[in-house]
Order: C-alpha cells, then sequence, then structure tokens
C-alpha cells in the first residue's frame, strides 16, 4: 500500500482500493470520470452476498477482495468528536439562541466539517497519524422537537418550535454537507428520526401520536433538512409510534421518507435498533433474521453487526428480497462515493484542508463569537447590568459551576477552556480581586470521575455557603453562576424537577441577601424553573453549556464589551404544573408557547438588549393572496438607544377563525440584525399562503383554509410590536 503524493496515480487509504500501475484499466467503479450511479451498480454488481452485508454494518471488517474499510462514522455535535482537543462550540440549544441562520451555516457549521475533513486528511497523508481514524459520516444534527421540558437530551437539540428547528437544521446540514455540487464534505445524519424526546424506556416506548399532530409539528423540519438540504442520512430512533417501532416503521422509513420526500440517502439505526426489535418492545417474540428482514424491508439500510450476521440467511429464506437489499447497499455506497472514498484522493474539493486548522485562533474565535451570540439576557431590573469595570474593586463570583465548563458525551478530548470565573478575571480592570467560593452543590446522579462526569467535590455545603455570604458581602457586586451538569440532564438521564437541583437555589438566596448586586448566571440546557430568582434578582443571564470560550462571552457581557441579543428557543414554565404529562403527544394539551396554559416564566423568543427598539411601518405586500399565494411582511426597525445592539424581529401567525383548533401564535419568520445607535432598518419576510396550512385528516393532505389570519411582529412571542390581518382567499 503506498502513499498518495501530489502527483501520484496510486489509491485511497480511504476505502483500501489498492495501487493501480499506470497501465492498469480499472474496473468501473475505480473510474472518476463516469457517473456516480454507473460506478456504485458496478460495485454492488461483483459483490458477494456476504459481502453486501459486511457492507452494511457500519463498523464491520475491511472487505479484502477490495480493500474497503468500514465507514466507522463519527459525532460532531458541537465538536468533532475525537481523541485530540477540536474546537468546542456551545451546544445546540445554545446554537438555537442566536436564532443566526448565517451564524450557523457559514462559520460553526463550516468550523466542524473543516475539522472532520481535516481529520480525514491526515491520516490520509500519513497512516500513521496520531488519534481516530474515522470515516466522514457524521451523526448529527439532532433535530427532536423540545416537546417536552423534561428531556435529558435538551442540549443537543434546537428548541421547541418546528420552524426555528427546520431553518436552523437546514443551515447545519448544509455547512457540514459542503456547497460542491458533486462532492460532499461530510455526510450529515438527522436524528433521531422520528417522535424522539423521551430518555426513560426509550427503547420500549411507544408515542400515541394523531395523523395531524406528526405533520403539524414532529416531521416538519425532517422534511425541510431532508428536501432543502439534502441531507444524506436519517437515523431511525428507538421508540415506536402508534404500536409501530420506527426500526420497522415502512410509513415512516419508506413512504414518507423516500417516496414523499424522495430521499435518496440512506436510513440508519440507532445503535442497538435491531436489538430492541428483539428484546426490547412488546411484541410477539422476534428472531435476529426476522428483525434484520423486517427493518430492511420496511427501509432502514443500514446497522450494527446483527445486519451483517443475519443478511444473508434472511435472503436465503426468502424473508428479505435481494432487489431491496441492493437498494440499501446502493444508498450507502452513493453517499461514500460522493464523499469521494473511491477517488483518487488529491482530486477532491477538500483534500486540502491541513490539520492546522483544528481548534486554530481563527476557530476559537467563532467558538467565542457563537457564545457571545447566544447568551440571553433574561432580567436586568434597574440597569444592573452592563457593569462598569472601573469602578470594580471586587467581585465575588460564586457557584459550583463558576470554574467549570459542562460539556455532554458526545465531546472528545478537551481543548482549553475557559470558565466564566477565568473570563472574568481575565477581562477585569487591571487592579481587580476576583474572588471564587464554590459555595454549593448542583448535585443529582452520581458520576464516574472523567472529564465529562466529573464527581462534585466532597464539601460542607454550610461552611461553603458561608463562605460565599461573607464573599458577596465584601464585593461590589456578586455574580452566581449555576444550573445543570450532564448529572442531571443527558442522554438516558431525563430531568426529575425543572427547578434548581442540590443546594444552588438556598445558595442564590443567601448570596442576595448579603448582597443585592446579586447576577445570576444560569448554565443549563432545559428550561430552569426559578420564580424565586425572577421575582428577587436584579439581572438573570442564560448562558447555557457555552463551550471552550464561554467564559469569555460572559464576561464581555458583563462588562458590556458585548451587547446581547440571544432568544430563547423554549418556553420556560412558570411552574411544573403547566407541563402536561409527558405521556401526552397532542402539545395542543398545553406544551409550548402554542398551546402555553397560562403565563410563561419567560416567554419562547424572549431576550432583553442593552440598547432599546421601535417597531413601525408594518406593511403587506397585498392584503389578500390565493390559498397558492405569498405575501410579502415587512417592518421598519430602529436602535433608539445609545449602543450598537441586535435586535431579533420575530413574525407570528394566528388563524382568527379556524375550523379546527390551531395555536394561539406560530412562528413563521425571523431575522437577527445589527444596528446602529439611530439606525433603522426594514426587516422583510416572505410567507406562503402553505405556512398558514393545517393537516386535513380527511385528505390527508395540508389544506390552507379561506379566512382572515392575523400576522404580529415583535421582539418575543408575547413582546409583540404590530400587527396586520391578511386575508387569504379562494
Amino acid at each position: 500500500m503506498k502513499i498518495l503524493s501530489c502527483l501520484g496515480t496510486v489509491t485511497l487509504l480511504a476505502c483500501g482500493v489498492p495501487a493501480l500501475s499506470a497501465a492498469a484499466t480499472p474496473e468501473l467503479f475505480r473510474d472518476p470520470s463516469q457517473p456516480v450511479e454507473r460506478r456504485v451498480a458496478d460495485l454492488v454488481s461483483r459483490l458477494t452476498l456476504e459481502e453486501k452485508a459486511v457492507l452494511l454494518n457500519h463498523r464491520g471488517p475491511m472487505v479484502e477482495r477490495f480493500q474497503i474499510r468500514a465507514d466507522q462514522w463519527n459525532q460532531c455535535l458541537n465538536g468533532v468528536k475525537w481523541d485530540h482537543p477540536a474546537t468546542l462550540f456551545p451546544t445546540c440549544i445554545a446554537m438555537a439562541a442566536t436564532w443566526n441562520v448565517d451564524l450557523l451555516q457559514n462559520e460553526i457549521a463550516r468550523v466542524l466539517s473543516d475539522e472532520a475533513r481535516a481529520i480525514y486528511n491526515g491520516w490520509h497523508l500519513d497512516p500513521n497519524a496520531e488519534g481516530d481514524h474515522k470515516g466522514l459520516i457524521y451523526r448529527a444534527p439532532v433535530i427532536n422537537i423540545g416537546r417536552n421540558p423534561y428531556w435529558g437530551r435538551n442540549h443537543e437539540a434546537f428548541g421547541e418550535d418546528p420552524f426555528l428547528t427546520g431553518r436552523l437544521a437546514v443551515a447545519y446540514v448544509r455547512g457540514l454537507q459542503g456547497d460542491d455540487p458533486q462532492h460532499l464534505k461530510i455526510a450529515a445524519t438527522l436524528k433521531h428520526y422520528a417522535v424522539n424526546n423521551v430518555e426513560t424506556d426509550r427503547k420500549k416506548l411507544d408515542a400515541q401520536v394523531s395523523e395531524r399532530s406528526l405533520r403539524e409539528y414532529w416531521l416538519p423540519h425532517f422534511r425541510e433538512a431532508v428536501v432543502e438540504a439534502r441531507a444524506q442520512s436519517l437515523m431511525a430512533s428507538y421508540n415506536a409510534i402508534n404500536g409501530v417501532p420506527n426500526n420497522i416503521n415502512r410509513w415512516l422509513l419508506t413512504d414518507v421518507l423516500k417516496g414523499e420526500w424522495a430521499h435518496d440517502g440512506f436510513v440508519v439505526s440507532d445503535l442497538g435498533g435491531v436489538k430492541t426489535m428483539v428484546e426490547g418492545h412488546a411484541q410477539k417474540k422476534m428472531s435476529y433474521v426476522d428483525a434484520v428482514a423486517q427493518s430492511l424491508m420496511a427501509g432502514c439500510d443500514f446497522s450494527d453487526k446483527e445486519f451483517q450476521e443475519n443478511i444473508p440467511a434472511a435472503v436465503r429464506e426468502g424473508k428479505l428480497t435481494e432487489a431491496r437489499l441492493n437498494d440499501a447497499l446502493t444508498r450507502v455506497l452513493r453517499v461514500r462515493f460522493r464523499l469521494g472514498e473511491f477517488d483518487p484522493f488529491a482530486s477532491g474539493p477538500y483534500s486540502r484542508i491541513s490539520p492546522a486548522v483544528i481548534d486554530s485562533p481563527e476557530h476559537r474565535a467563532i467558538a467565542l463569537k457563537a457564545a457571545q451570540q447566544s447568551l440571553v439576557l433574561l432580567q436586568n431590573r434597574d440597569h444592573l447590568l452592563p457593569l462598569d469595570r472601573t469602578k470594580l474593586k471586587r467581585i465575588a463570583v460564586i457557584g459550583p459551576l463558576a470554574d467549570r465548563v459542562v460539556l455532554n458525551n458526545y465531546n472528545g478530548a478537551i481543548p482549553r477552556v475557559v470558565t466564566a470565573l477565568q473570563g472574568i478575571r481575565n477581562r477585569a480592570a487591571a487592579g481587580t480581586e476576583v474572588l471564587h467560593a464554590v459555595g454549593g452543590l448542583v448535585g443529582g446522579a452520581k458520576l464516574g470521575n472523567s472529564p465529562l462526569e466529573p464527581i462534585e467535590p466532597s464539601i460542607d455545603v454550610a461552611v461553603e455557603q458561608a463562605k460565599a455570604v461573607e464573599l458577596a458581602r465584601s464585593a461590589d457586586v456578586a455574580v452566581v453562576c449555576i444550573g445543570t451538569t450532564t448529572a442531571i440532564e443527558r442522554e438516558s438521564r431525563d430531568r426529575t424537577t425543572l427547578g434548581l437541583s442540590g443546594s444552588q437555589e438556598e445558595l442564590v438566596k443567601a448570596v442576595f441577601a448579603a448582597n443585592p448586586r446579586t447576577v445570576v448566571v444560569l448554565m443549563s440546557a432545559g428550561p430552569l424553573t426559578v420564580p424565586w430568582l425572577k421575582t428577587n434578582v436584579p439581572a438573570l443571564l442564560q448562558a447555557w453549556w457555552s463551550g471552550e470560550e464561554g467564559g469569555h462571552a460572559i464576561a464581555d457581557v458583563l462588562f458590556g464589551d458585548v451587547n446581547p441579543a440571544g432568544r430563547l428557543p423554549h418556553t420556560v414554565y412558570a411552574s411544573e404544573a403547566q407541563v402536561p404529562p409527558l405521556t401526552e403527544y397532542d402539545i395542543s394539551k398545553g406544551f409550548t408557547y402554542m398551546y402555553l396554559n397560562g403565563d410563561p416564566l419567560f416567554p419562547f423568543g424572549h431576550g432583553l438588549s442593552y440598547t432599546t427598539f421601535a417597531y413601525s411601518g408594518l406593511r403587506l405586500s397585498n392584503s389578500k393572496i390565493k390559498t397558492d399565494g405569498t405575501v410579502t411582511v415587512s417592518v421598519e426597525i430602529t436602535n433608539t438607544g445609545q449602543r450598537v445592539g441586535d435586535e431579533v424581529a420575530q413574525l407570528y401567525v394566528h388563524d382568527v377563525a379556524s375550523s379546527v383548533v390551531r395555536p394561539v401564535k406560530e412562528l413563521r419568520g425571523f431575522q437577527r440584525l445589527t444596528l446602529q445607535p439611530g439606525e433603522r432598518r426594514t426587516a422583510t419576510f416572505s410567507l406562503p399562503a402553505a405556512k398558514l396550512a393545517f393537516w386535513d385528516e380527511k385528505t390527508h393532505a395540508f389544506l390552507v383554509e379561506p379566512g382572515a389570519f392575523e400576522l404580529t411582529v415583535g421582539a418575543s412571542s408575547t413582546d409583540i410590536r404590530a400587527k396586520a390581518v391578511l386575508e387569504v382567499t379562494p
């Protein structure tokens, strides 16, 4: 095996194709001048039944006859998972809080895919390169909807709204897969398809969902990522829908995905997905051969060792057709060919991305920008923030998360990280004392001692709280950093409360009593129901799990070097009593901003600024449109304050007199604008009538019902600044 030179005629290590002499005639599948479909068909035609089975095991052995290795898929949610440090961005819920599609596509996801390619390029140019040698199929993004505020994986997803999630999913996928018309940069995998947002008993859970709810709430963002962004893969989730496990759900995997949406990529099971057919879901006893056959016949194309071990028997017993087997293999190989695995390495458009870019200063700067734009100023009573650093002699930075960066189970080796404590020290004026006390504990599950799940220190809570109180009393301002960790919320671990865990709320109360100039920095993924804090603490900042540069971003906002403009991508419920049972999948029963019972603690779309904005001149391009028409909505926004700042204008719609129950409001457009003091700009939204439709269960299609629709534009789902009425005619 040779290493490819820039001028060479040798082969890819990626697929392990044996080196060819210049005079040799390659098989058609090795010829990059041929169309991909012909190359794939040629390779499929050469494979034995057993070799096909091996290639449908994503971590199978090498197919020796053609030297084709398994892809060895990877993860890149908010940083490429690698055994060497890579750039660590804020978690995905924080990315959603930026409400910035351009940032997500052209900066964050571009960096993720650059680093994924750089790793791949590194071990191709040097087969002995350090680090894991993974392929280019990445299991991201997670685009499940945050209906469930207790869900342990809220940090992986983009919030509770399908429209916001859809726009962010399209951006993320495009950023990962690149813009070359013939080649993929990396291949994105949408997770977890579908109706998946409960961790408890997830491998046998059966979600009971109406056809209308599926089409309006649980599937539209998946459709957008498939149809618009051409996501190459989807992962079938563990759960069942209406009694049918998703791994064998032909309606979901074939009729909708591959039929209606014309998806030409592949479906992969979640890890152990076939095993759940045998051991997890309550159904008639199923053998592994039957589980594999039914999964493939339903539309699951790619899986674990169970596929490799049982496909030959399934075909020989007549339970799996060879035509369907070949279709599955074609779908998987099509993606691998488009990734360039079977082409000369140097010919690929992404082969020159150097490993030097990994966690480079340029990439760290984007991680800082992402964290800055994600921070949500929830409350700022009496303009406590921003802090004037020139007037602060002593700052007390308190809390169990003040000197910690929370990671998740899809992060790899840890880069150099900046905690809130370190960020404040780095950004404070020279000579300012920045003192620290842990003050209390987050609590939660007992964990193993690793960077991802470190054991909390063994402390006397009363003693540590007393130390924190003394620091706060002697300081000009107290900054208290509290929230959640992976001991509270993560994969396979749903939250047990929406409130603060451990001794954290008691810590805040004690610190606030000692120093009313208290700022609370909330570091969590899911929403925190903290009514006492809202009532009493003057300043609240939602900082999420904010990545490697999060500490600097927090300090930048606290000191006013950055004007916060993040917006909540979910509702913060005022009480747990507002949340319907988690077995209720009909969101109209009280879930999300669309159907919330009562007032929220903080509404969907909410976020404050250090400046002010005025809205005026709401205009519709037409006051009436047909059911297949489009209206353009525009509004003037003026920065009426003294600081440059970003405003996130949000467009909501409401069907005034629908024949079926419809949301109080639905997000149908948003735009993040940067305005100088006194500057006025126009926010413009294109609203097709199709976005006013509901799913008609009689005709099994979307229906735009003629009538009046209220269009509202504002700074959040409750802070509405302008209204208009649109009439839809037959």
